[in-house]
């Protein structure tokens, strides 16, 4: 029998620190005197001053404003509005759908405010060969749990032309290639079970629907730009920050959400940045926008070019474009014609280039500022984490928030996590690249021959012998998304679970095309995935495309 269906959850564990107090008792006398420390009055931590807006800067205010109380902490943040917002982060992750739903966002009026859609996972077109494509899916293959992964059934089978590819068993594979979607259900013995969604959504939005959810909450925005940084003499830590105009905002904690410029973390404090170049080269990006022409999909599409790859993403009221690519392996001209020459229509926009150096902060989190968002890191756009890596970080900054800022502990604790997420996303990405078979351009050679971490090698050689994906704990990308890519991009594992020969063959073949049809009938049950938006979460001022 194949193994019944299970949701995953991976929960993380929070982390509260208990307040300190100091006590004299005097010999003869019947009381016991209390009071508070006086350094621990002096290091409390109340306000939180966060420097920049942005996508960044606005989750972590709702957050804050959101999950801490008003008062006992408060959140400032000062942005300039002459500084604009890059706003190309459009895709996202399945957990943004919990940061929503813990901070009280309304789903339906999320999506309408931002022309948002719906997506059920991210195609990869090109990657391991010309003519290639699969879908990194939101969910499982086939009925997910059980003591054996139903990837291994799959392979002993594979050879068989009507048992198909691996995503014939994903539902959210199959819905998305037919522009369908439908609301997961909890009940674990249907295939609407298995799978989960993000979005899609204007990012210039985003930021603006969660300041007005921020400040409902107590946030306090300041208007202006940082002009210079004050220090304590002691201690090192950053006490204030002045603007143009003169004012000074006080603080204890700082959390630098400013861009890849690092105002806080970097220009001030010094903190040095761990760069990845080596094993993830596309440095350069260029975005455009336009109007979409054909049936609105609940996915992303993610096409390899020569020299870097593409970006689709389709919004209620037009389409998100872009080209990252690398410098090094090709012009800037080039890549700007190669995005202009496959938009499906005229753009509405000038196009946006940007440049980045792929890595990390080496601490997110030194002295009393936290880096989030691009002044903490950038990992490039290919599997959407940049929102990720914000609410990740946002997270566990409010569940790690010390009382006072004699705080080694919470603060080596924050930066172990977000050293582990990053370091497991960037393998991830690597993958993509890495495990290609093409050999038509100077890039393609190289990040096919590059030595790559450890890390991720010894998962490839875990999974090529014997098909068994790595687990851990704590990080983003679990088992179907690593199946995704491998089998995805051809990295076939040599051998199967010797427990699957427990099972008559031709008992399981019957019951793999029985998933196939149940997960074929039940996608083309579900509505249109334009119907579903008109229905649900229609723009108020856009029209769908």
């Amino acid at each position: 029998m194949l193994p019944s269906r299970l949701q995953q959850r991976d929960n993380d564990a929070a982390c509260f620190s208990c307040p300190a107090l100091s006590f004299t008792a005097r010999l003869g006398e019947n009381n016991v005197k209390f009071t508070w420390n006086q350094k621990k009055l002096n290091n409390s931590i109340h306000k939180i001053v966060v420097v920049g807006g942005g996508t960044a800067g606005w989750m972590t205010a709702a957050a804050i404003s959101s999950m801490l109380p008003q008062e006992s902490v408060s959140v400032t943040l000062v942005e300039a509005e002459s500084i604009g917002i890059i706003g190309v982060g459009e895709a996202t992750l399945p957990h943004i759908r919990h940061f929503n739903q813990t901070i009280g966002v309304d789903e339906a009026e999320f999506m309408r405010a931002t022309s948002a859609t719906f997506k059920l996972g991210i195609e990869f077109v090109n990657w391991a060969r010309k003519g290639d494509a699969y879908i990194h899916p939101f969910g499982a293959f086939g009925p997910a749990g059980g003591d054996v992964a139903f990837h291994h059934y799959w392979r002993k089978l594979a050879h068989d032309p009507e048992i198909g590819p691996i995503g014939d068993y994903s539902l959210p594979i199959v819905a998305a290639y037919r522009a369908r979607f439908a609301m997961p259900v909890e009940d674990f013995a249907s295939v609407l079970s298995t799978y989960g969604y993000a979005y899609q959504f204007d990012a210039t939005q985003y930021a603006p629907f969660l300041r007005r959810h921020a400040e409902q909450r107590g946030a306090k925005r300041v208007e202006g730009k940082v002009t210079s940084v004050s220090r304590q003499a002691e201690s090192g830590n950053i006490q204030s920050i002045t603007l143009e105009n003169g004012d000074i905002i006080p603080g204890d904690l700082f959390v630098d959400c400013s861009g890849f410029r690092g105002l806080l973390i970097e220009e001030e404090l010094e903190t040095g940045y761990e760069s990845w170049k080596e094993f993830l080269p596309c440095d350069r990006a260029i975005a455009v926008q336009c109007k979409g022409t054909g049936p609105l999909l609940p996915y992303t599409t993610a096409t390899a070019e020569s020299a870097g790859w593409r970006w689709r993403i389709p919004l209620q009221h037009r389409v998100g474009n872009g080209h990252v690519y690398s410098g090094e392996f090709m012009s800037d001209d080039q890549a700007e014609r190669i995005l202009l020459e496959n938009l499906e229509s005229e753009p509405l926009t000038d196009t946006l280039k940007l440049r980045f150096n792929t890595g990390k902060r080496r601490k997110a989190w030194n002295s009393n500022c936290v880096a989030i968002g691009l002044s903490g890191g950038f990992l490039e756009p290919l599997e959407s984490t940049a929102i990720y890596l914000i609410q990740t970080a946002v997270t566990n900054l409010v569940e790690l928030l010390p009382e006072t800022l004699d705080c080694d502990a919470e603060r080596n604790e924050f930066n172990r996590i977000i050293d582990n997420e990053f370091i497991r996303v960037r393998d991830f990405l690597i993958l993509h690249y890495h495990a290609t078979e093409r050999t038509d351009s100077d890039f393609w050679n190289y990040v096919r021959t590059m030595p790559i971490p450890d890390s991720l090698a010894e998962k490839i050689e875990l999974f090529k012998a014997r098909g068994r994906v790595s687990k851990y704990r704590q990080g983003l990308f679990l088992e179907p998304s690593w199946l995704a890519v491998y089998l995805g991009q051809r990295v076939l594992p040599d051998a199967y679970d010797q427990r699957v020969d427990l099972a008559p063959t031709d008992e399981l073949r019957r019951l793999l095309l029985e998933t196939k049809n149940e997960i074929s009938r039940t996608a083309d049950s579900m509505e249109s995935h334009l119907d579903f938006i008109n229905s649900y979460c229609r723009s108020a001022e856009k029209n769908p495309v």
